[in-house]
C-alpha cells in the first residue's frame, strides 16, 4: 500500500492506493515547514488522519508540500511522516513538482500554483529546470490567496474599503483593525489567516467592481513580476493549480490572454492527476 499526498499551506489532500489501485481519499490541514515543526505535524496527523488506516502496512509515502524548498525544510516533514508511518519509505518533494506532474505528466511546459501561496516553474517532463522564487507571503506571493487577503485587510484597516463592502465585511467577521493586526503580527500561521479572506472576495456580490479590481491587480502583479520574467514565456501554455486560480479562472484567463499566453489546464487540486502519474510510473517501472 502506498500513499500520495499533496500538501499546501492550508490543506493536505491524501490518497491511499491499495494493491489493486483502489483509491481512498482523505484530508488534513496543511504543513508548511516555515511555520510548523515536526512535533506539530506528528500531533496533527495523529489527530487528523483516519483511524482505520493500516499504518504499519504502508510501504511508501510520496509527499509533496508547500515550503519544502531545501533539505532542511524537507527533513522537518520527512521525520514527522516517518514517525507516523514507521515501515514506509518516505519521499518528500516540493508541491511545485506535484503541480508540474499533475498538469503536464511527462510533457515539458509551464506550471503554476495559485493557492494560499504562489509558485511558478518551467518543467522538462522530469524535473523543474527553472523557478523564480515567489519570495513567500511577506515579500511576494503575488496573485495568491494571502496576497489578495492582505489587500482586502489593508483597505479595511485604512478605511479605504467602500462602505457597502466594509459593512458586510465587519458583519461577516466581527474583526476590528486591532484584532486583524494581532492575528497578522503576533499569532502563528499569518499566511493562512490572510489567505482565508480571499473567500470573502470570491463570495462578495455587494460591490463587484471593487473586488474584481483586487483580483485583477493581484493577477497583474503575478504575471508582471513572475510569469513574464521567464525567457520566452509566451511560447508556453499557461497551466495552473490551486483554489485561487480555479475560483477566479475567468479573470486569470483574461490576464493570461493579455500577456500572450494560451491557457491549458486550470485545476483546483492536483491530487487526482498526481495519483494517476504515480500509477503510470509504477506501470512503466514494472
Amino acid at each position: 500500500m502506498i500513499i500520495i499526498a499533496d500538501g499546501g499551506s492550508t490543506k493536505t489532500n491524501w490518497c491511499l492506493l491499495d494493491d489493486t489501485n483502489k483509491k481512498i481519499y482523505f484530508n488534513t490541514e496543511g504543513y508548511n515547514p516555515y511555520f510548523v515543526d515536526s512535533d506539530y505535524i506528528v500531533a496533527s496527523l495523529k489527530k487528523g488522519l483516519p483511524q482505520d488506516i493500516p499504518y504499519d502496512k504502508i510501504t511508501e509515502v510520496n509527499y509533496y508540500g508547500a515550503g519544502v524548498h531545501n533539505e532542511e525544510k524537507a527533513k522537518i516533514v520527512e521525520e514527522a511522516i516517518q514517525a507516523v508511518f514507521p515501515n514506509a519509505k518516505v519521499e518528500v518533494g516540493h508541491d511545485l513538482l506535484a503541480a508540474a506532474r499533475a498538469l503536464l505528466g511527462t510533457e515539458a511546459g509551464f506550471a503554476a500554483i495559485l493557492g494560499t501561496g504562489t509558485n511558478t516553474c518551467i518543467y522538462d517532463g522530469k524535473d523543474i529546470t527553472h523557478n523564480i522564487d515567489s519570495a513567500a507571503y511577506i515579500l511576494g506571493d503575488e496573485g495568491s490567496g494571502s496576497y489578495i487577503g492582505k489587500k482586502l485587510l489593508t483597505d479595511f484597516i485604512r478605511g479605504l474599503m467602500p462602505k457597502d463592502v466594509s459593512d458586510v465585511f465587519y458583519e461577516t467577521y466581527k474583526l476590528t483593525p486591532d484584532e486583524i493586526m494581532d492575528n497578522v503580527y503576533t499569532k502563528p500561521l499569518a499566511n493562512r489567516f490572510c489567505a482565508s479572506f480571499s473567500k470573502f472576495v470570491y463570495d462578495n456580490n455587494v460591490n463587484i467592481q471593487y473586488t474584481r479590481k483586487i483580483v485583477d491587480d493581484a493577477f497583474e502583479a503575478f504575471f508582471n513580476n513572475l510569469v513574464s520574467k521567464y525567457p520566452d514565456y509566451q511560447s508556453y501554455t499557461f497551466n495552473c493549480i490551486g483554489s485561487v486560480g480555479y475560483n477566479f479562472r475567468n479573470v486569470l484567463e483574461e490576464k493570461a490572454d493579455q500577456y500572450g499566453m494560451k491557457v491549458g489546464k486550470i485545476l483546483r487540486s492536483p491530487i487526482d492527476d498526481l495519483v494517476q502519474f504515480h500509477i503510470n510510473r509504477s506501470k512503466s517501472i514494472a
